[in-house]
């Protein structure tokens, strides 16, 4: 039995990455899907075409989460096409590397306006119809960096800590009105944003996991889609780290 039949889902960051293996698996699921993308249109096309490949519903829909107006269409075009917005999944995210006394300002502004401006502006609007239903489900992509910190991502870190206060305040207002908001902490996973780092780097992360794999996208998907469903209809406010024990 499907967990999220009739349930509706937008995914932010959507084309690739954890992103797609997200809307995959809600799409999986039974949610019909909103997959969102700023700059990949082929790639989000690609999500669509092989969620309704396989029996379900979907729909491409571009927005740069870290501009208001943008977002704000984005939204209009989700709750035209749905009628209604379930879940939402903050997952849009960049990095700009780089050791903080060297970091410029540009480079600073620029991931915390997509990674956690971004996440603020999606969250205000769903929380909206959220509340008018007295339902929902908010799940935001934070990160290992975000609870622990990691050198030369000062400015990913910050924005992927402030996800989490911004998560823990939400749940306060919102629980009241049936809407849960939590947190996903990935640890190393197997993307293009992690595939740029050397195998040295590679071999020390490994090290210092438990399970002593890799992790992949879809297990955080599988994260995402227990925090979307019934069975944690009692969570909210959580911080779930995914990451084979990294950080014990």
């Amino acid at each position: 039995m499907q967990k999220l039949s009739g349930k509706t889902a937008l995914v932010t960051g959507a084309s690739r990455g954890i992103g797609r293996a997200i809307a995959l698996r809600l799409a999986a699921e039974g949610a019909s899907v909103a997959v969102n993308y700023n700059g990949s249109e082929a790639k989000a096309a690609e999500v669509v075409e092989q969620i309704r490949a396989a029996g379900g519903t979907a729909f491409a829909v571009q927005a740069d989460v870290a501009d208001a107006a943008s977002v704000a269409a984005m939204f209009d075009t989700v709750l035209k096409e749905f009628g209604g917005l379930d879940i939402l999944v903050n997952n849009a995210g960049i990095t700009s590397d780089g050791l903080l006394i060297g970091m410029k300002e540009e480079q600073f502004d620029r991931v915390v306006d997509t990674n956690l401006k971004g996440a603020y502006l999606c969250m205000q609007l769903a929380a909206k119809r959220m509340l008018r239903q007295r339902s929902g489900r908010i799940i935001s992509i934070s990160s290992y960096s975000g609870i622990h910190g990691n050198a030369g991502q000062a400015n990913y870190s910050a924005s992927k800590a402030g996800i989490i206060g911004l998560t823990k305040s939400a749940a306060r207002e919102l629980g009241s009105r049936g809407i849960t908001v939590n947190a996903i902490a990935p640890g190393y996973i197997d993307t293009d944003m992690t595939s740029v780092l050397s195998d040295k780097v590679k071999e020390a992360i490994l090290a210092e996991i438990p399970l002593k794999r890799i992790g992949t996208p879809e297990d955080i998907a599988a994260a995402a889609v227990f925090l979307a469903g019934d069975d944690a209809s009692y969570i909210t406010g959580q911080v779930l780290e995914v990451g084979g024990g990294m950080g014990l």
